[in-house]
């Protein structure tokens, strides 16, 4: 059992590490080299700005910018990667394209760029998932995440200067789409145990308080049998 789940977490440490990796790598260049690769971020409603639905959140404007998004991003992607096996991959990439596509047909016409919208949407995955699904596992991630990332969504509040709140917004929203879309995708761990005592309870005719046979009965066939019963010897005597 320690072996599977060590596997497990190896498994769902990789592909994180290597994304967070490739952000790394690409802000050392931007920052060595002195490029400007905010004109590859998301650009509403241009078709040269639709790139970005898939390079913006690869893309920070700086080391403050990289790192306030890197560790929320790892650390959930670990999380769902790791209790969410059967749907954890499938629900990140889904998080990450419809959240850039929300922002290219509904954001502001500037360039938006970094990966908080991602992260917006993982939290809001987690959090909701455990609302739809209501087992102890998904509530427990939910309410852990609700902690420490709570205070997140002031983020998603417009008018905040050189903030990409329209990333945060379509990102949590997104996230509730997907906690929906996969809320009956439930693992192995999160299925209801059925114990031997309910499978025999299960086997068992139905329990009826009441004599069925008079509703069953005719007006007349209960008619015909109070006539006779009138002349029958009462129950309590008997011929020896």
């Amino acid at each position: 059992m320690a072996n599977n789940k060590s596997n497990r977490l190896v498994k769902s440490l990789g592909a994180p590490v290597i994304f967070v990796g490739i952000l790394i790598l690409i802000q050392i260049l931007s920052s060595f080299l002195g490029l400007q690769l905010g004109v590859y971020g998301i650009y509403p409603r241009d078709l040269m700005g639709f790139r970005g639905v898939f390079l913006a959140p690869l893309l920070h404007s700086g080391w403050p910018h990289l790192l306030s998004n890197a560790p929320p991003l790892f650390f959930m992607s670990v999380i769902i990667l790791f209790f969410y096996r059967k749907v954890g991959f499938q629900a990140i990439t889904m998080i990450y394209i419809l959240t850039g596509i929300a922002v290219w047909l509904f954001g502001r016409s500037v360039f938006h760029i970094g990966a908080s919208g991602v992260v917006y949407g993982l939290v809001a995955f987690v959090a909701w998932l455990g609302i739809f699904r209501r087992n102890i596992k998904s509530i427990a991630l939910s309410l852990i995440v609700v902690f420490y990332y709570g205070s997140m969504f002031v983020g998603i509040l417009p008018g905040q200067e050189g903030i990409s709140w329209e990333s945060h917004l379509f990102g949590a929203l997104v996230g509730i789409f997907v906690a929906y879309w996969y809320k009956g995708n439930v693992e192995k761990d999160e299925e209801k145990k059925v114990y031997d005592w309910e499978e025999e309870e299960k086997k068992l005719p139905p329990r009826n308080f009441f004599d069925q046979d008079p509703f069953e009965k005719t007006k007349q066939e209960r008619k015909r049998e109070n006539h006779d019963n009138r002349n029958e010897p009462p129950k309590w005597f008997s011929n020896y």
